[in-house]
């Protein structure tokens, strides 16, 4: 099944974005608090809000991947945003990734494929 493999992608890569997106949003804004300051904070940072976009299509595409697709065969799909989230952790935040997390993220990838056919 090619089809759920390129959308696990995509919904993979829409919660990997998601996530970078509220990383960069949590740095900017206030510290944590029940206060105007902080949802202010909160409110205003795009960044902030576009991590809530990017979960929210993620989620609507889950749903349909769901009601089309065998759980059985799609929810091991969701592993993938482990490899979109490494890989983002490098380009973004320039963390170091050491071979035995590279070769996770082959037996991930390899998974994925298994599972897809």
């Amino acid at each position: 099944m090619p089809k759920l493999l390129i959308l696990a992608i995509i919904q993979s890569a829409l919660l990997s974005a998601g996530q970078v997106f509220l990383k960069f949003g949590l740095a900017k804004m206030a510290p944590f608090g029940w206060n105007w300051q902080f949802w202010q904070s909160a409110l205003l940072n795009w960044q902030f809000a576009s991590s809530g976009i990017c979960f929210g299509v993620g989620s609507f595409l889950w749903m349909y991947i769901i009601k089309h697709y065998p759980l059985s065969m799609a929810y091991p799909m969701v592993s993938l945003s482990y490899v979109f989230g490494m890989i983002s952790a490098i380009i973004f935040f320039h963390e170091s990734v050491d071979l035995v997390k590279w070769i996770g993220v082959f037996l991930i990838i390899s998974g994925c494929c298994l599972i897809a056919k």
